[in-house]
C-alpha cells in the first residue's frame, strides 16, 4: 500500500476510480457516467478476452443488459427457454416464469466478447477507460482512506497514479485491492470451483435449454460431486461444458478433469462432447461465494462483484450480482457525491452496504448454510429426488429458489412461498455489521 503524500506529477484525477472492466466494474461505470459522474475505468488486459463462465444468464440478468442499453437482438446472443434438469435417469424441463417482473427469457453469449460489450456502452456512456492499466496498490491519506490508486499502464508499463474521492473494486477474485486494503476473505464462507470447455456440437448448440446434470460421481471417490455439470448452447456450432464443485473439507478435492471425462462418456456419441471436437482447452476458476469479503463498503472502497464474494451459494451465478451490484453502487456514489465531502457524504456511502443487505442478505445466508450442509457433503441429488422431480409445482419452487427468480412483489403462488421462505431467515448480526463498517 502506498500513501499519497508528496506524489502529485502526472496524476490522473476523477471523480470515482472502477478498477476492473468486468460486468460488475463495466455495470458501475456505465450507470455512473449515465448520472454525470466523471468516472476512470481501469482494465489490466485487452478486449476481447477470454473467461471461464458458464455464458448462460438467467432472465434476471438479460433484465440488467436491458437497463444497460445492450442489443440482445444483435447477432450473437441466443435466447433459452428455462433449464433442463437431469439427474437419476430422469429429467424435467422448467421454462423461465411469465412473471411479468422480469423477462421471460434467458441469453447466452461467449464471455470472450460479452466484457466487451459492456464496457463498450460504458464508454459510449461517457467513462474513460484505461486499458492495459494494472492496479497495484490503493493511495491512501492519512486517515487509511482511499484516494485514488497506482497503477502501471500499457506494454512498458509505466507507473501511474490515479486518483478520486471513491473507488470502486471489481477485480474480480483475486480481490488485489480489497487485500490491500486489509479486507480478507472469510474462510467460513463458501469458496467453490468450475471449470469448463467448449465443444462442436450441431446436436445441441440450437437447444432451448440450458441443461444441469446433478447426478454425477467424482472420478477419485466415487461419491456424488459436491455440484452439477452443465450444458449450455451457444448457437454459433458451439456449446459450454463445465462442472462447478463445492468440496467440503472432510472429502478432499475434486479432479474436475477427470471427472468431467467421466461425465461425457456417459452422455450420447451423437452430441459430439468428444476429444476431437473440443474448441478449447479445460479452464478453470475460483467462485468466491455469499458474501465472502465484508464490509462492502469502508474508508472509501466499494466491493462489487466478485471481489465482494457475490456469487451465488445457491448455483453458482456470478454475472447477475456483479451487474446488479454495479448498479447499486453507481446509485449510491452518485447521490453521495452531490453531498460535501464529511460525515454526510460518507452517511450516505455505507448506504451501499445496507442496499446489498437488504437484497441479498438473507437469501444469501440461507444459501450459505444450503450450501455447507447438502451441495457441499451430497451435491444437488437430494434436492433433485423421485418426488421433487415428479412435481410440478415444487420443480418451479427450488428453481424459483436456486435462481433468485422471486423479489417482486406478484400474485404468483410460487414467487409468495419463496419470498415467505427466504423471509424466515433471521436477519441476525445485521446492526453488529453495520456498526463494523462504521468503525472501519
Amino acid at each position: 500500500m502506498e500513501s499519497d503524500e508528496g506524489v502529485s506529477n502526472g496524476d490522473h484525477q476523477a471523480q470515482v476510480i472502477v478498477v476492473g472492466a468486468g460486468p460488475a466494474g463495466s455495470a458501475a461505470a456505465l450507470h455512473l457516467a449515465r448520472a454525470g459522474v466523471d468516472v476512470l475505468l481501469l482494465e489490466k488486459g485487452t478486449f476481447p478476452r477470454d473467461k471461464v463462465c458458464g455464458d448462460g444468464l438467467t432472465p434476471r440478468g438479460v433484465q440488467q443488459l436491458v437497463r444497460m442499453g445492450v442489443d440482445i437482438d444483435a447477432p450473437g446472443w441466443t435466447r433459452t427457454k428455462g433449464m433442463r434438469w437431469v439427474c437419476g435417469g430422469r429429467q424435467v424441463h422448467i421454462d423461465w416464469p411469465r412473471s411479468g417482473s422480469h423477462p421471460d427469457f434467458g441469453l447466452t453469449r461467449s464471455r470472450h466478447d460479452f466484457d466487451d460489450i459492456l464496457a463498450r456502452h460504458a464508454v459510449a456512456a461517457g467513462a474513460r477507460l484505461c486499458l492495459e492499466t494494472k492496479a497495484t496498490g490503493p493511495l491512501t491519506d492519512r486517515a487509511g482512506r482511499i484516494v485514488g490508486v497506482s497503477a502501471v499502464a500499457g506494454a512498458d508499463r509505466q507507473p501511474r497514479n490515479y486518483r478520486a474521492p471513491v473507488v470502486i473494486a471489481a477485480d474480480g477474485a483475486s480481490a488485489r485491492t480489497a487485500l490491500a486494503m486489509g479486507l480478507e476473505r472469510d474462510h467460513g464462507k463458501p469458496m467453490a470451483t468450475a471449470a469448463r470447455r467448449y465443444y462442436r456440437s450441431e446436436a445441441r448448440t440450437h437447444d432451448p435449454y440450458l441443461e444441469l446434470w446433478a447426478d454425477l460421481r467424482c472420478s477419485r471417490t466415487g461419491r456424488d460431486l459436491p455440484g452439477y455439470g452443465w450444458i449450455f448452447p451457444l448457437g454459433d456450432g458451439r456449446v459450454n461444458v463445465g462442472l462447478g464443485a463445492l468440496p467440503h473439507r472432510g472429502h478432499g478435492t475434486v479432479d474436475l478433469r477427470a471427472t468431467m471425462d467421466r461425465w461425457l462418456a456417459r452422455v450420447p456419441a451423437q452430441w459430439g462432447l468428444r476429444e476431437e471436437n473440443a474448441d478449447s482447452p479445460l479452464r478453470s476458476a475460483a467462485l468466491p461465494m455469499g458474501f465472502n469479503r465484508r464490509p462492502q463498503y469502508g474508508r472509501g472502497l466499494l466491493l462489487v462483484g466478485d471481489s465482494g464474494g457475490m456469487v451465488s451459494p445457491w448455483s453458482g451465478e456470478g454475472i447477475v450480482q456483479a451487474m446488479e451490484a454495479g448498479e447499486v453502487a453507481a446509485e449510491t456514489v452518485a447521490l453521495a457525491l452531490h453531498r460535501p465531502d464529511g460525515p454526510g457524504r460518507e452517511q450516505a456511502l455505507h448506504q451501499y452496504a445496507s442496499e446489498v443487505n437488504r437484497r441479498w442478505g438473507r437469501y444469501y445466508r440461507l444459501g450459505n448454510t444450503v450450501a455447507e450442509l447438502v451441495f457441499a457433503r451430497y451435491g444437488y441429488r437430494p434436492l433433485l429426488n423421485r418426488r421433487v422431480m415428479g412435481s410440478p409445482a415444487l420443480v418451479h419452487t427450488l428453481a424459483r429458489l436456486l435462481t433468485h427468480g422471486s423479489d417482486a412483489p406478484t400474485d404468483d403462488l410460487i414467487d409468495t412461498v419463496v419470498r415467505g421462505v427466504v423471509r424466515m431467515v433471521p436477519a441476525s448480526g445485521r446492526r453488529a455489521r453495520d456498526l463494523e463498517t462504521r468503525r472501519r
